[in-house]
């Protein structure tokens, strides 16, 4: 195939982007930005020789107008992300380059698919991982059965309330600094309605993996400051470790699946990391290490939920639930509107020029046809809010960060046409946006 004429760019489109888990989702941009800005598919050929002409004129160091230096200027291209991921999940991280920035808006709304890891018996701050252990509590009476006839009350539209412990701000002040600094909360957390269209149990671990709870946890002046943080909205909050006696109570019925008396049920839970009842804790709970015989209960979560739901709400609330606690130590989204992992890669279809082009999506990329399901065990409460999943075409896979890294060391040599392998690569996976 001929080299394009410059003519026919640059591109503004938009890709997804095999995000891994670790950097940030800023990263990830700023990894590619001297890329982007310096490649002819994305940036005009004039641009490119005033880039040439700055780098020249700083003795070579990349550091002109649009140079791969920190210091560099203005951008050449806009590029923007359709969803943040947090530093803990991997998966699809929509792309926009040009004018692709401005479709990115349709990605925060649109129906988003997540696998999650749920760790029983302990809760943190941040509802996963990588936060510090707020409370633990008993986690062998939960059993498979009783995790799958939870989950039906969390389907349908459901109302959230976001972690006491996010950026989100209330009077001015993020939340976090209420629950760290022992502020009572003006007002109880806004709640917000979301929609899980499908949440199912796709794999159940057991005690047969390595997931331990974090370090880190909770000093007794942190648990004292949340529960006066809390005291306004709550009565009598309290923040402290739950012993196996705790549950013994409710268990005669262990393995029904139904839920432990001694804590109801509750989907929209206030802003709380944990009110528990009094017990005894004659038997306190061991946190579990690396070399411990048995590890806490952990499975696998598959769902489809609205923009704006917070899975590891979900984990949370699903744990308090089960008369347990816990909290997400893997989550990756699978799918974001059109783009989803595990596609294979789509050729080009269509011409501009002689630059071959990527599908250009119709107009309406969400069929507007409904597809109802049903959960098997659903009671009649649950029956009132079936689930009714937007059908989403998905029509391109996502670039591998691999990909990225090598061209970031060393872009290596161009082909016939002039491109390196990862401008190939992103061309295979673009939606060009006119």
């Amino acid at each position: 195939m001929p080299k394009a004429p410059f003519s026919s760019l640059p591109l503004s489109g938009l890709f997804a982007i095999a995000k891994p888990s670790g950097p940030t989702s800023m990263s990830i941009l700023d990894s590619i930005k001297p890329l982007i800005n310096s490649s002819p598919l994305f940036v005009s050929q004039d641009k490119l020789d005033k880039q040439k002409d700055g780098d020249a004129q700083s003795g070579g160091k990349g550091k002109g107008k649009f140079g791969r230096g920190k210091k560099r200027g203005r951008d050449a291209v806009k590029l923007g992300q359709g969803g943040t991921l947090d530093p803990l999940a991997d998966g699809v991280l929509v792309v926009g380059i040009g004018k692709g920035t401005k479709r990115l808006g349709d990605f925060l709304d649109c129906v988003k698919e997540y696998r999650t890891t749920a760790l029983l018996g302990c809760e943190t701050d941040t509802y996963d991982s990588e936060g510090a252990q707020v409370r633990a509590a008993p986690w062998k009476h939960v059993t498979k059965d009783a995790v799958e006839k939870a989950l039906a009350q969390f389907r349908g539209e459901i109302q959230q309330t976001p972690p006491i412990f996010s950026a989100l701000k209330m009077d001015g002040k993020p939340l976090y600094e209420y629950a760290r600094k022992g502020i009572p909360l003006p007002r109880p957390i806004e709640r917000r309605s979301v929609t899980v269209h499908s949440l199912e149990l796709e794999e159940w671990k057991g005690a047969d993996h390595r997931f331990v709870w974090p370090e880190k946890r909770f000093t007794d002046d942190e648990k004292r400051a949340l529960e006066k943080a809390l005291s306004s909205v709550e009565e009598d909050p309290q923040v402290k470790d739950e012993g196996e006696t705790a549950v013994k109570a409710g268990q005669e019925g262990e393995g029904d699946g139904q839920e432990p008396p001694r804590k109801k049920a509750r989907v929209d839970t206030e802003a709380e990391v944990a009110g528990v009842a009094e017990s005894k804790a004659e038997e306190p709970i061991t946190p579990p290490t690396d070399t411990t015989a048995e590890h806490p209960t952990a499975f696998v979560l598959k769902m489809r939920v609205s923009g704006g739901t917070y899975v590891r709400s979900i984990v949370h609330d699903l744990g308090h639930a089960l008369g347990s606690a816990a909290h997400v130590v893997t989550l990756t989204r699978s799918q974001q509107g059109r783009f989803a992992l595990g596609m294979e890669s789509h050729p080009a279809v269509s011409e501009v020029g002689d630059v071959e082009q990527p599908h250009k999506p119709p107009a309406s990329a969400e069929a507007n046809d409904l597809v109802t399901q049903k959960s098997e065990g659903e009671d009649a409460a649950a029956q009132t809010s079936l689930e009714q999943t937007p059908a989403v075409s998905v029509e391109r896979g996502c670039v591998p960060w691999e990909v990225f890294e090598r061209a970031i060391k060393d872009e290596g040599e161009v082909d016939e046409d002039g491109r390196h392998e990862w401008e190939k690569v992103v061309l295979e996976h673009l939606e060009v946006v006119d």
